[in-house]
């Protein structure tokens, strides 16, 4: 069923218990709207458009036929202050209105595991199919339990736990003690607030639930609307359900600058705003009459052939909400990031949709074996080609994937699959668009934003928080809540941190690691209470929630708890390491230094957790190269496919490829990241489709004509396997696989051995492993003695030059190593290897070894005797771990 309004389709959920289906023509709506008798669902308006976007064509959260969004057809889901500083001047909200090897040393390979886990994913829907359709012989009218109904309940009775002594910082790190006075003044400042929020609002539990309160709120009586608005001198809500006459629907405004109105239901119970009607707010400002998409809206859309959005006030029935059925993922130990945006993760030339993304990406990012899924561009943006950074509609959900139903069911499938959902949440800036934004909202400059200069951030084009406001403060805590809370998002990347930490954002700032540059006047301390409430509010409702910080300056404290001093983020995005590389790659392989590449990767602040990264989505942009681009350039046209000649450039870029991003793993910090398509050195950029821009200079920069076609994720490459583009995303699929048998960027154990600038050869130790890099572009070396800690049997557990990853398979996978006792490297043992030029190689301690877990780097399918690597199958047994043939590339298929 699909209900069709202005510019959009509502897809819902087929209902067991059916709603009348009302259809009322247009132009029903004349004078006010109580006097008519309008059904919930009825969504027909005056004035009807085509969707808004070919998107909508696409199919919904409830066309597929996956189990989990079965359970409608089963019967089984029927119901599921003041711009001042002083807290006291606030707006009262208080009051409301009416598998087993065969050899137990040799493990089977990442290939076997990604069969078994998307039979293991079919397997699931198989058998919540099953359990469906027992449901429905047994009891259509038995509603499904609600997970997130449950979890809402309980946040109710969370009491956040207060303010600690803040004070173990200077355990942590002495050299803090010389900006103690500036570091308690932080703290005491934060503590105020804390109290202050506990006095006037009854506790940070409350206070950041603002969207029960302003913004739209359904009782049995009606629907109350009230916006934060000061600086208007009149407001009305206007929209389809009063024919957009600003005369029917006066707002009044309390003391505080709260606009306020309520609307009864209709005489026959139906709510006096219909589900899907297009929703504004008029107001009379300083500037002049503003027609504005209400600052807490849920959702809005843009129409087709129109410039601004409208606002949409979505409540559908219970009958067609999503209910959620799954439990959030526990919170892993070692953090794999999949970094996405749902519109171009279509291998198509289109703008993809959450149903699309949950059915078809969610399940691949499964099978490379991350465990955490970040998305970008969820909250609503109008211009797309900002990647969801210039956000205009703060709680809605873009309406370009799909609508909140269709976000929900995707997370809840994420959830399904054990994968945690991380959004990209944007509290650092905001749109300057005036039309659709918070921007002049009220008319003047100081609504939401500081005035003047302080509240624009010249290179961005965007404005600025005032942090120090009282109602920015509900506004940005309570959107912080609502993603988790509605949605079901378990936690966040924070963006622009580096930018709120700092009056002059980081820009033309080169920081330097002394600590002069991060306590001073150039702190905003405002901000950074603001951080350290939003993560002890997070933390205190949602303990296994988990938030990233963006920070490029290094500001020490940011991933220390609140309680001990610290700004509270569990992780620190290490945004200089992807920097590192693309000036490293900028060199001749003669002027790498090891020790510069290591200095780089582990140059980070103790018990202060890092994600790591090689690239981004930053270096994916138009204007910036991926590693693969910087690697092999053009030659990526050409030869790629496995039945031509390989180049000198393209073994090279391949090699490295997979050394680069096997070393930031392995020594760059806690948790990893990889933008979506990065895995397999996806080809060429990032452009969103645009046009020519006109400078007022006369410039003119060309556009694209609007075109798709490099925003958009050719999966198909890495799928292919006649490209060599498989093997190096076989490679970074067995490198998670690894990790999750292992969990070496955990390990407490770490320990560099040896960065040999001669052999260019490094050396370290993760917990059980070993690893080896050769960075030499030519010699590789026999009998090479690496130090180790424990003695025993070492195996190959990674080999990057497998004949499975695009490599020569040099390396035998069936040696045994064992080791030697004596000091080398300030070692207690070691052990010989062979280390070919450009091949990183992992060693494991069998006495270490998981029976089910993945040896990455050998193929060996035990009914089929295949030998590693090779994708044919050879009549004859192969030995494993022979001599490289002379010429190993040309031999694959």
């Amino acid at each position: 069923m699909v209900h069709t309004v202005s510019g959009l389709r509502f897809p819902c959920l087929p209902s067991v218990r059916k709603s009348p289906s009302s259809s009322y023509p247009p132009g029903l709506f004349h004078g006010d709207r109580r006097s008519s008798s309008t059904s919930p669902v009825s969504l027909l308006l005056r004035k009807q458009y085509h969707l808004p976007r070919k998107v909508f064509a696409g199919k919904s959260s409830y066309d597929s036929d996956s189990s989990y969004l079965m359970a409608a057809a089963s019967g089984r889901v029927l119901v599921p202050g003041s711009q001042g500083d002083d807290p006291s001047s606030s707006a009262d909200l208080s009051k409301t209105s009416p598998t087993d090897s065969e050899d137990p040393e040799v493990i089977s390979d990442s290939t076997d595991l990604t069969m078994e886990v998307e039979e293991e994913i079919e397997q699931e829907k198989q058998d919540s199919l099953e359990d469906d359709d027992a449901s429905e012989v047994a009891d259509k009218s038995t509603p499904l339990m609600d997970v997130s109904s449950v979890e809402k309940e309980e946040l109710r009775k969370t009491t956040i736990p207060p303010p600690g002594p803040g004070q173990r910082i200077y355990e942590i790190d002495p050299m803090l003690l010389g900006f103690r006075e500036h570091l308690d003044y932080r703290f005491g400042q934060y503590r105020r607030i804390r109290e202050a929020i506990d006095k006037y609002e009854g506790g940070l539990e409350a206070f950041s639930r603002g969207y029960e309160k302003l913004g739209f709120s359904r009782s049995a009586e009606g629907i109350t609307y009230r916006e934060w608005a000061p600086g208007a001198k009149s407001a009305a809500l206007i929209g389809d359900f009063n024919n957009w006459n600003p005369n029917a629907d006066t707002m009044s405004r309390n003391e505080f600058g709260v606009w306020e109105i309520f609307l009864p239901n209709n005489a026959d119970g139906s709510p006096a705003i219909p589900h899907g009607s297009r929703v504004k707010i008029r107001m009379d400002t300083p500037s002049g009459i503003k027609d504005s998409i209400p600052a807490w809206i849920k959702f809005s859309v843009q129409p087709p052939g129109e410039i601004p959005y409208n606002g949409i006030y979505y409540d559908p029935p219970e009958e067609e909400k999503y209910v959620f059925r799954h439990p959030r993922p526990k919170k892993p130990k070692s953090l794999r990031i999949y970094e996405s945006h749902v519109g171009m993760s279509s291998p198509e030339p289109k703008i993809n949709t959450y149903a699309n993304f949950r059915d078809d990406v969610l399940p691949r990012i499964k099978r490379l074996g991350y465990n955490a899924v970040q998305i970008m561009a969820i909250q609503e943006h109008s211009y797309y080609a900002s990647f969801g950074y210039h956000v205009t509609n703060f709680f809605a959900p873009s309406s370009r994937f799909g609508t909140p139903d269709d976000l929900k069911s995707m997370i809840d499938r994420a959830h399904e699959l054990g994968l945690v959902v991380l959004m990209d949440i944007v509290h650092s800036h905001a749109s300057n668009n005036v039309l659709d934004g918070l921007n002049m909202f009220d008319g003047t400059d100081g609504h939401y934003f500081h005035s003047g200069s302080r509240g624009y951030h010249w290179m961005w084009d965007s404005r600025l928080f005032n942090y120090g406001s009282w109602e920015v403060l509900r506004y940005l805590l309570s959107n912080a809540r609502w993603w988790l809370e509605e949605y079901r998002f378990d936690g966040f990347r924070f963006d622009g941190v580096t930018s709120m930490m700092y009056t002059h954002h980081g820009l033309q700032v080169a920081f330097t690691g002394n600590y002069n540059e991060y306590f001073g006047y150039a702190t905003d301390v405002d901000a950074m209470v603001y951080l350290m409430l939003v993560n002890d509010m997070i933390h205190g409702l949602f303990p296994e929630a988990i938030t990233v910080g963006e920070d490029v300056s290094g500001m020490p404290t940011v991933c220390i708890p609140v309680r001990d001093g610290g700004v509270g983020f569990d992780y620190r995005l290490h945004m200089a390491v992807a920097d590192k590389w693309i000036e490293i790659l900028k060199k001749r392989d003669e002027d790498w230094r090891m020790g510069d590449i290591i200095n780089s990767l582990t140059n980070r602040r103790w018990l202060e957790k890092c994600v790591v990264y090689a690239e981004s989505h930053d270096q994916a942009l138009v204007g910036d190269k991926t590693i693969a681009f910087w690697l092999m350039d053009k030659d990526m046209y050409d030869f790629m496919a496995l039945d031509r000649p390989s180049t000198p450039v393209i073994d090279r870029g391949i090699a490295l490829h997979k050394m680069i991003r096997l070393i930031t793993m392995g020594l760059g910090g806690e948790g990893y990241l990889n933008f979506m398509g990065n895995e397999f050195g996806h080809p060429e950029w990032i452009d969103f489709p645009r046009g020519s821009q006109h400078l007022p200079d006369g410039r003119v920069i060309p556009g694209n004509n609007f075109s798709y076609d490099k925003c958009r994720r050719r999966f198909d490459l890495g799928d292919a396997d006649y490209l060599r583009y498989s093997g190096m995303q076989e490679f970074d699929q067995a490198m998670q696989h690894v990790e999750e048998a292992y969990g070496f960027m955990t390990s407490e154990h770490q320990y560099i051995s040896r960065k040999d600038e001669g052999d260019r050869i490094v050396v370290f130790e993760r917990g059980n492993l070993v690893f080896v890099f050769n960075f030499h572009w030519n010699n590789s070396y026999t009998d090479y003695r690496v130090g180790c800690l424990k003695p025993g049997k070492y195996k190959v557990a990674l080999d990057s030059d497998a004949l499975l990853f695009g490599g020569h398979g040099r390396v035998s996978h069936t040696a045994e190593f064992f080791t030697f006792e004596g000091w080398y490297d300030e070692r207690p043992r070691s052990f010989l290897v062979y280390a070919p030029c450009r091949t990183a190689v992992v060693y494991a301690l069998v006495e270490d070894e998981i029976e089910d877990e993945v040896e990455v780097g050998i193929k060996e399918k035990v009914e089929d005797e295949v030998e590693i690597g090779v994708k044919e199958k050879v009549e004859d047994k192969v030995e494993l771990g022979g001599e490289a043939e002379e010429d190993p590339i040309s031999e694959l298929p």
